[in-house]
């Protein structure tokens, strides 16, 4: 599923692009969710990172798509931003909050479907490299590579990351899944473990950032197996 949120002040120019999604969804069969936003305003108080491509139309109410970008790429360095407007100038002052591209009005498909597939390249790049979980109060977006281990802890979700530890209310069983082939590995029922961080086997535990892991007997096999593989990946 790919996030989209689309500020624009014009229903129409709003409509247009929704519906250009929606044909370029039946194209290629790839899934889009839409949020919009018709002011700058809103959108600045009201962002979350949790989208993967921001269509922003430069010239809104209260809040221009310019100056609301420049606060979004402070809290969201990596979502693609996408620039909506009638004048190319503005392509140019799109890199200094490290704009994608630009599509010009009036719209039409055939160039915005040649955007919307260079867009969708890095967001899959991004995919690769990043992991958004729900936490209180929205979403966090984490580098897969600075997660060191994920904690099940009651009915909460405990991500040991290089920045701190954050609850997410997700289960341990949707991050394995969307961290399979991603190096991550359960070593017992409640811990899946970033295999990159794993400094060594101390007392039948896996040693994580210093912190010491029980691996379960039935468990242990494989985890030794898997732990072998990667490091020997990484050294070969």
């Amino acid at each position: 599923m790919i996030r989209v949120l689309i500020a624009e002040d014009d229903p129409q120019c709003f409509q247009q692009m929704e519906q250009f999604i929606q044909d370029y969804s039946g194209e290629t069969g790839r899934a889009f969710q839409i949020t919009h936003y018709d002011n700058g305003e809103d959108l600045v108080e009201r962002y979350q990172p949790e989208f993967d491509l921001l269509l922003l139309d430069v010239d809104m109410p209260f809040v221009d798509g310019m100056t609301a970008a420049g606060h979004i790429r402070k809290i969201d360095p990596e979502v693609v931003i996408v620039f909506v407007t009638n004048l190319a100038q503005y392509a140019i002052q799109g890199y200094s909050v490290n704009a994608l591209d630009y599509i010009l009005k009036p719209l039409n498909y055939f160039s915005f479907s040649q955007r919307l597939t260079r867009c969708l390249r890095y967001v899959k790049k991004r995919e690769d490299a990043y992991l958004t979980v729900a936490v209180k109060g929205g979403a966090l977006k984490l580098e897969i590579r600075d997660i060191y281990y994920l904690e099940r802890l009651g009915h909460q979700l405990m991500l040991h990351t290089r920045d701190g530890i954050h609850a997410s209310s997700a289960t341990l069983q949707q991050m394995e899944e969307l961290l399979e082939d991603k190096g991550f590995l359960r070593c017992n029922k409640g811990y899946l473990v970033n295999l990159a961080h794993v400094q060594g086997i101390q007392d039948g535990c896996a040693v994580v950032r210093g912190d010491k892991l029980l691996i379960s007997r039935g468990r242990r096999a494989p985890f030794l197996d898997a732990l072998a593989d990667y490091v020997g990946g990484i050294s070969g």
